[in-house]
């Protein structure tokens, strides 16, 4: 492995930008190479089967894109991919999930405290945040929330505005997170609507994304394995399965120079 080769990011749609963004700026010297399954998306409605199938095909444009390590930039597809992706590719090359950076943040900042979790039918679903926390032993009180309609609510382009309002609202007024003390949010769309949870909740609430937490994980494993690269060889290329106009408008925002966005089906 050479520190030169890029770092691969995948998720359903523009979700996983918001961990791409972060990357970038907490490691400015490395190339990205994302790839957004326009085609299939939004990943929380799917079969764990389904999601399975398309992060292994995935898996294999990115390794033939010779990428030194692999992030799952979208909650649905860790819970349901991680372990099967660690084992066909393991060996090869490291994967890293968006869960478990999350998990170890929750577990030494909510010790004793009460937290809700939004994210998608999958991902709530698997109940692997529950297992995870509960398996710190730190006497967290974990109540989830499936919120199916942001997913294409976000890749519709649809937050800041009325309809959004309205949507987040009622989803935030359900009993489960009443009274919490933080809420995770399980998804990593929901970065892109983070303010407009923080307007309709307590100013008190601590809301966590995993973006940033997510890329500092990576920067201590490339730290670690001395894969840091020192300079921008090449410039960052994004793939998609199938072309949006909200994927390509939503990228051209999230980073300051012009993308460059290439369509790559999983099935040729």
């Amino acid at each position: 492995m050479k520190n030169n080769q890029p770092i691969g990011l995948f998720d359903s749609g523009i979700g996983g930008l918001t961990v791409a963004k972060a990357v970038k700026k907490i490691l400015p010297n490395e190339r990205i190479i994302y790839f957004g399954d326009t085609a299939h998306l939004p990943y929380g409605d799917k079969s764990e089967a389904a999601i399975q199938s398309y992060s292994i095909k995935i898996a294999d444009v990115l390794l033939k894109a010779k990428c030194k390590v692999i992030l799952i930039a979208c909650n649905s597809a860790s819970s349901s991919s991680y372990e099967l992706l660690k084992e066909y590719v393991g060996k090869r090359v490291k994967i890293i999930n968006v869960i478990d950076p999350m998990v170890r943040f929750v577990g030494a900042n909510f010790p004793n405290r009460k937290v809700g979790l939004i994210g998608t039918k999958r991902t709530v679903l698997s109940e692997v945040y529950d297992q995870k926390i509960k398996a710190l032993d730190a006497d967290i009180s974990l109540k989830s929330l499936a919120t199916p309609l942001l997913v294409p609510m976000i890749e519709e382009g649809y937050f800041n505005n009325k309809i959004s309002h309205e949507i987040i609202e009622e989803y935030l007024a359900h009993k489960q997170l009443q009274n919490i003390d933080g809420l995770i949010l399980g998804c990593t769309h929901y970065p892109l609507i983070k303010d407009e949870i923080q307007l309709l909740t307590s100013n008190d609430l601590e809301i966590v994304d995993s973006a940033h937490v997510v890329a500092l994980s990576l920067k201590q494993y490339l730290e670690e394995e001395n894969l840091k690269n020192d300079k921008v060889e090449e410039p960052d290329l994004f793939m998609v399965s199938d072309f949006t106009t909200s994927f390509e408008s939503s990228a051209n925002m999230f980073f300051d120079s012009p993308i460059k966005l290439i369509k790559h089906s999983l099935w040729d």
